[in-house]
Order: structure tokens, then C-alpha cells, then sequence
């Protein structure tokens, strides 16, 4: 609940108000019973989360009651709910930085508590429904029944012909499967409700797609000779998709993302698993190629993957964009990162690469993807 009043706030934050007036009145001192009032700088920045949430509030009821009128949305209708959500939990950290006594319990989301009061996690349940509503694949899209196996598939096929032996394939397959999770959460053919430009499984634009369906006509041989009956696969779906945008047939958009930009980086697996053990950090890495894939590719030739810093501004707001150093004046104020800093920074992936992870050990055990 929001606290507006500073006396009141300040009471709260410090635990006081549970005893009755009373109480208070008898048992406690004067200067215990009625603690410092919050500073200027509190008092703004709870002013400031206050307004922020409220907002966020008004526009998921406005999208909500939009979709359930079956009105036409505006375009770009996500757009508004994300930034409207980047806003509070700014704010909410910069509340915290100022008043620390207002950080909270863990939450569910996995968003660690100085960014985002627990208390809120139903208006981030809202606000993935609505995601999922405004960005359901047209009724012309050909979904798969094994979606996840498919970007396994796929991805180990492609790392096959690369030249990688098994394991390190399966370390490919498992990124790759990371990918889909951190674009789509895992839903096939999805469309987009903050661009216009990125669809599909991999939310890729015509022109990646058209690159990736070129590379993967040079590569089919290669591809037939590793695993024919994938490449029989292949041929199917081509068949199916016909002239339907191929973004919107699961599997040649996988198949075309993943050739448009991660495929040449599959033989460097083995080099960036032994620089990044940690295999959420492999999958971070990989969608970076994503969202800054100069700097990245620039990243892995320089010898200190880790350690190589970036310091372009324009650089710097593709990564707010994407939710990294994107809370809280601190984080905006950054002017440069390393890339070990950018892995830590990508937390809001984490729970994303975590359902991956769980999701790669139920294929590779022969369950249903």
C-alpha cells in the first residue's frame, strides 16, 4: 500500500504504528514515539515511487479494460506498460537508496528487493497477461507440438556442422533454448507489442530472417550429412510454410534466427564455456549477440571476454532498453560497463534462464518438448 504522509511514512518504515496510540502513549518515550520526520530527499523520492506506482496501476487497468471491451489498442500498446514499469521500479530503487528500511522481503519473481516491493508481485502478474494477450501469434501461425525440443534440435544440428563435437553441441542446443526463453518466455510465434519490426519465436525482423534463410540454404548439406532425419524435418516445415512469413512457422524461425546471428558464434562454445562455467552466464552472453551484437562479437575476440569494457552511450541505452542498468538513477548514471558487470546486471533474465535450464533436463530425459 502506498504511504503518502511523512510522519506516517516514517513511522511505518521504522515499524512503529503497530502498537495501539495508547500504548504508545504509556510505554514508550517521547523520542521513540515519535521518530524523525524523513528527510527532503525521502520525502521526494517517496513522492516520486508513490506516483509511479499509481501510474503503473492506471494503465494496466486502461490496457485491461481495453482488451476485455475488445477496443482497438493503440499502436505500439506495450510500450507504455513497459516503461510505465521500468518508472516504478526506478523509482522503487531509488526509494530504497534513500530509505533503506523500506526494502522488503524476497519476491517470487526473483527480483531482488531493493528494485521491487514484493507486495506489488499481482500487478506483474497483470502485466504478463496482458503481454501474452497483445502479443498472441495471428491465426495464421504454424505452431509446433515439441517447441523447445525443436530449438534443441536445431541449435545442435547447426553446432554439429560447425565442426562441434557432441557435448560441446548440447551446450549449444541448451543456450539456444536459453534464447527462447529470454525473447518469448517460451512462447512460440509470438508477435510483438513493443515493435513492429521483431516477431516470431526469436522475435527477429524481415531482413534477419531473410539473412538466416540464406545461410541455412548454404549449410543444408552439411546439415543433411549430420542428422538426416532432421533435415527430412526441415523439409516438411519449408513445405508447410510456403509463402507464410516465415517468422510465423516455429520452426524455420528458430532455424532463421539462430543462422542469422548465433550460428557463427557456436564454434567459440567450448572457448566461452571455459571463460563463463556458469551456464545462465553462456545463455546471457548469447543474448547479448541479441541486443549489442557488435560490442559483444568484439567482446569475445579481445582475449578478456570478462574484462572488455564499452563506453558508447548509444551502446549503453540499447541495454536500458533491454532492462539492464535500467533502475534507479545509479544504474542510469552508468556511463561504461565490463561485461562481467553487464552479466550482473541482466538479473531480470535469470528466472527466464532458470526455466530453461529445467526445461533442457526434461528433454534430455526423453520427456515431451
Amino acid at each position: 500500500m502506498a504511504i503518502r504522509n511523512s510522519a506516517t511514512a516514517a513511522a511505518l518504515s521504522l515499524g512503529l504504528l503497530s502498537l495501539a496510540p495508547g500504548v504508545i502513549g504509556c510505554l514508550v518515550s517521547p523520542a521513540i514515539a515519535e521518530p524523525a520526520a524523513l528527510t527532503r530527499e525521502q520525502s521526494a523520492a517517496l513522492k516520486t515511487y508513490d506516483t509511479a506506482l499509481e501510474n503503473l496501476k492506471s494503465i494496466l487497468r486502461q490496457r485491461r479494460a481495453q482488451i476485455d471491451a475488445n477496443q482497438p489498442l493503440p499502436n505500439l500498446p506495450g510500450q507504455a506498460l513497459y516503461l510505465a514499469r521500468v518508472e516504478m521500479m526506478s523509482a522503487y530503487k531509488d526509494l530504497t537508496d534513500a530509505l533503506p528500511s523500506r526494502i522488503g522481503r524476497p519476491n517470487r519473481l526473483g527480483i531482488p528487493p531493493a528494485y521491487f516491493d514484493a507486495a506489488n508481485e499481482p500487478l506483474l502478474d497483470e502485466y504478463r497477461a496482458l503481454f501474452d494477450i497483445m502479443e498472441a501469434p495471428p491465426a495464421s501461425a504454424q505452431s509446433s507440438d515439441t517447441p523447445f525440443k525443436d530449438v534443441v534440435d536445431l541449435a545442435t544440428a547447426i553446432a554439429r556442422a560447425k565442426g562441434l563435437d557432441a557435448a560441446d553441441a548440447a551446450l549449444a542446443g541448451r543456450i539456444s533454448l536459453g534464447l527462447f526463453f529470454a525473447e518469448t518466455n517460451g512462447k512460440q510465434n509470438a508477435g510483438n507489442a513493443r515493435s513492429n519490426t521483431y516477431k516470431g519465436s526469436l522475435q527477429t525482423g524481415p531482413s534477419e530472417d531473410r539473412n538466416g534463410r540464406s545461410k541455412w540454404a548454404a549449410i543444408k548439406g552439411s546439415i543433411a550429412a549430420v542428422d538426416p532425419a532432421l533435415n527430412r524435418r526441415d523439409d516438411r516445415e519449408e513445405a508447410r510454410a510456403g509463402n507464410l512469413d516465415h517468422r510465423y512457422n516455429h520452426w524455420t524461425a528458430v532455424r532463421d534466427a539462430l543462422m542469422n546471428a548465433h550460428a557463427e558464434i557456436f564454434p567459440q562454445v567450448p572457448a566461452i564455456a571455459k571463460a563463463l562455467p556458469n551456464p545462465i552466464d553462456q545463455m546471457k552472453l548469447f543474448e547479448l549477440i541479441q541486443i549489442i551484437p557488435t560490442p559483444t562479437r568484439a567482446a569475445l575476440r579481445s582475449g578478456n571476454l570478462t574484462g572488455y569494457r564499452i563506453s558508447d552511450p548509444r551502446i549503453m541505452g540499447y541495454l536500458r532498453n533491454n532492462s539492464v542498468f535500467a533502475f534507479g538513477r545509479a544504474d542510469r548514471a552508468r556511463t561504461s560497463a565490463t561485461f562481467r558487470e553487464i552479466l550482473d546486471a541482466m538479473w531480470l533474465f535469470n528466472a527466464k534462464f532458470e526455466q530453461a535450464l529445467a526445461k533442457f533436463d526434461e528433454i534430455k530425459a526423453g520427456k515431451p518438448g
